[in-house]
């Protein structure tokens, strides 16, 4: 399902960026969290951001399982 997280969650392990406050998410049935819809990276020394499709919808346009737990 998709919610907006309430506070900072540590690293996306799909992508190692940090899952921070107000980042929209995908919440899997095993509870496991990933950026879903528009991420934005900051990309060098001046900041910049970079936006790409989220995660979990890139990992699930080749996968049907959690990154994390693929046997659920």
């Amino acid at each position: 399902s998709e919610d907006v997280l309430s506070k900072d969650a540590g690293e996306c392990a799909i992508c190692l960026e940090e899952l921070q406050q107000g980042d929209t998410i995908a919440r899997l049935p095993c509870l496991c969290i990933y950026h879903k819809g528009q991420v934005f990276l900051r990309m060098d020394i001046k900041f910049q951001k970079v936006a790409f499709m989220g995660c979990i919808d890139e990992w699930f346009e080749v996968n049907r399982s959690c990154p994390e737990h693929p046997s659920d």
